[in-house]
This record gives C-alpha cells, structure tokens and sequence, in this order.
C-alpha cells in the first residue's frame, strides 16, 4: 500500500496544486460526462488509491490529507459546474465526439494501469476476474437504455446524487448514462448551472451518505485483496471504455445521430478520430508532466 510519505506530489508547491487542480476539473467533468464515470479519471490519475484511504479514515493526518485534497475537490466543483453550463449546447449536439476526447484519456493510460494492478503479483484468478468485471460493466451499460423514465423530486434527486457518488467508489460504472436513461440528465445538469438548491441539496446528501458508507469498506478491500480489487477495478474500466463505442459512439453515425449533429459521415468520423488522438496525447504529456514535477 502506498502511504502518503511516498507520494512525491504531496508535498508543497505551485506546480503539484495546479496539477491536483486539472485532475480534479477533469474528475469533475468525468463524473457528469454520459459514458465515463469520475472513479475511471481518479484512478487514471493516482487520485483513487488516496482518496478512499483519506475518507474510510477521515480523521487521520486530516491537515495533509486536506491540503493534498483541497486542489482536487476546487478542480471538481469547477469542472462539473463549467461542464453543466454547456451540456445542452456543445455536447448535446457532438455528444459522440467529447466522449472520444475523454476515451483517449482512458485508452493513453491502460498500460500504466495494468501494470499498476500487477505490482504485487498477478494469478490467473486475478486475470479471470479482471474479464468478468470488464463482462458485467459492459452488459450493464447495454441493458441500462431499457429503464424507465423517473419524475424528478428530493428522494429522486438524493438517489441521483448517490449514484454519482457510486460512481466514484466503482470506477468503470457510468452515472451519467443512467441518469439519461431515467431521463434526469438535462435536469441535473440545469439544476448546476443554475445553483437550485432544491435538487443540488438532497443531491449531495446523496453523494455524502454513498461514500461515507462504502470508502471504508472499500479500502478494507484494497489493504486484504490488493491483486484481486485493482484487477476488478481495470475490468471496470475496459468494460465501460468497450461499453462507450455501442451505448454512446455508434448511435452518433447513424443517419438519425448525423441528422442531430449536423454532420456529414466522413466529418464525424474525423472529428471523433482527432478528439480521440488529442485525448490519448493529453494523456501522455500530463503524465510526463507530472513525472517532471515530481521528478524536480
């Protein structure tokens, strides 16, 4: 397990704090973005590991753990609000194309992950599991377009807000999709940007009340089962980036989903193709970014 005396971005200094603070606009942005989930970003980014030891043991090196998180939680608020702001404009129209942005965050740093969850060690067991977490999230995200629509209201909105927190504790697991399929998307996203209190209240009781009671769990996991929870977890994620392409990215070129994105099939393909490239450079640089600050 890593401690926090042997993470080198914790200690002080401009360049780590606005490091944290994209990470955390990013992890924002991922957990209000159909198709991604901010649990995926976080552990893309070396956020998850720290995250549920900070809070399945909250009162523990709270000042560290405060100032290690303070950038990150900034960058989150700012990345779901600024993302809310425009959900109905950009991204209801190249809805296929951002997902592919954020796609090649994910596909830039599956090696890195891999190689992470084989740190101490990897079993057949640990491979067999990885493939039948990868299964499930899948299958999920295709079944998920067959639930009913759900009338908005303060439970409604506490369950929303838990389900994204869900989102977090699982990465792979994709809210947001849900949150379309109940037909709450546009409504959460309009309720952020425009600071309703009625729903951004009880959503975030929501949000709290999940983590609270599954971090600690979570970490017991991690500390016994290091192998077998990180395998899940990559399964998770290779699950919902397989899962994106038929749930989210092949409607997009069908005549009706060119149709709706004013594009031309050749155009889409093009953009979807650069927004991918431009992710999987992104995530390239950022890491050597944040090798040579931790490295100085």
């Amino acid at each position: 397990m890593t401690t926090w005396n042997e993470r080198p971005d914790s200690r002080p200094g401009v360049g780590p704090w606005l490091i944290r603070l994209v990470k955390g606009t990013l992890v924002g942005i991922g957990a209000i973005l159909p198709g991604l989930s901010g649990g995926v970003l976080s552990v893309i980014f070396g956020l998850y590991r720290p995250l549920i030891d900070f809070l399945s043991n909250i009162t523990q090196d709270v000042g560290k753990n405060v100032r290690y998180f303070l950038p990150v939680g900034i960058g989150g608020l700012l990345g779901v609000f600024l993302f809310s702001l425009f959900v109905e404009k950009a991204f209801g129209q190249y809805a296929a194309q951002f997902v592919c942005l954020f796609l090649g965050f994910v596909i830039g740093t599956l090696p890195a992950l891999y190689r992470e969850a084989g740190l101490r060690g990897r079993t057949a067991r640990d491979r067999v599991i990885m493939v039948a977490a990868a299964a499930f999230i899948f299958f999920l995200m295709l079944m998920g377009a067959n639930l009913p629509q759900v009338t908005p209201s303060v439970a409604v909105w506490f369950f929303s807000g838990a389900l994204v927190a869900l989102g977090f504790i699982v990465p792979g697991m994709s809210p947001s999709n849900f949150l379309i399929y109940f037909g709450l998307y546009d409504k959460m996203a309009a309720g952020i940007s425009g600071l309703d209190l009625g729903m951004l209240i009880p959503f975030a009781l929501g949000m709290v009340a999940c983590i609270v009671l599954l971090s600690k769990l979570v970490a017991h996991l991690f500390e016994v089962h290091y192998s077998k929870m990180y395998h899940a977890i990559l399964g998770m994620v290779i699950g919902s980036t397989l899962g994106i392409v038929p749930s989210i990215i092949l409607p997009a070129y069908t005549p009706e989903g060119l149709a709706a994105a004013g594009l031309s099939l050749p155009l889409a393909i093009g953009f979807g193709g650069i927004m991918l490239i431009v992710g999987i450079v992104i995530s390239y640089q950022f890491s050597r970014l944040e090798a040579k600050v931790n490295h100085e």
